[in-house]
């Protein structure tokens, strides 16, 4: 293996053991999401839902709840001189950003496995839209992974982070989102599902997917200089 391979493992794997062993991110984003449906469930007085409503509630409460996910992502790096280590390591620094964005992706993926199921009890009569919304689910996550990642390692020195870190991500994931709510709101229909323009949403997320990711890989090692 390279050794930027190698750290890309061993960053990941680090990761992913402190969360098992602190419980930081995970259970939060959990909770947070959970609670939101509950609150839309009394809200709105409504025991079911569909269509854009349906797809709006989703897609609100997903992202809100990565945003707890995504303000953590670099801290341990600040405070514990992982920021230093990288940059004297011989490895491509890129390393640092894929394994990170790895790492938010088995956040959002673990996240997501826990509150739709929930999400279909709550609000719809039927789990019949269950596989094609993970598609959905799946492309969503690695866009908001990358534009998560490339954010957090903006936000994390400053003293503000858990301020600026939503003000400069939530206008970049706008398309993601129109692109996400808009691929999903057919596959919750009231007469049940639809697949108008689905593939041409799916196209838009791996679009915005791969612009960046591309993003990301080409201005990381700029952005960890500073």
């Amino acid at each position: 293996m390279t050794p930027s391979r190698v750290a890309f493992a061993a960053i990941l794997g680090k990761d992913l053991r402190a969360e098992l062993r602190t419980l930081q991110s995970l259970p939060a984003m959990a909770l947070f999401a959970v609670t939101t449906f509950v609150i839309f469930r009394f809200g709105l007085d409504r025991t079911s839902l569909s269509g854009s409503m349906a797809s709006g509630v989703l897609w609100a409460t997903l992202l809100f709840a990565s945003l707890l996910a995504i303000n953590r992502l670099f801290v341990a790096e600040r405070e514990e001189g992982g920021f230093d280590a990288i940059r004297l390591a011989p490895i491509d620094r890129s390393a640092l950003f894929a394994a990170k964005g790895a790492a938010l992706l088995v956040y959002l993926s673990v996240l997501e496995l826990i509150v739709v199921p929930i999400f279909f009890v709550f609000f719809l009569d039927s789990a019949t839209a269950l596989l094609p919304l993970a598609a959905v689910l799946l492309l969503a996550n690695f866009g908001l992974a990358a534009t998560g990642t490339l954010i957090s390692s903006m936000a994390v020195n400053s003293r503000a982070r858990d301020l600026l870190a939503p003000l400069v991500l939530l206008p970049l994931v706008i398309p993601l989102m129109i692109a996400a709510t808009s691929a999903s709101e057919p596959l919750l229909a009231a007469g049940g599902v639809s697949y108008d323009r689905f593939g041409t949403w799916l196209l838009v997320l791996g679009l915005y997917d791969l612009v960046f990711l591309l993003v990301g890989y080409a201005v990381f090692d700029f952005l960890l200089e500073d």
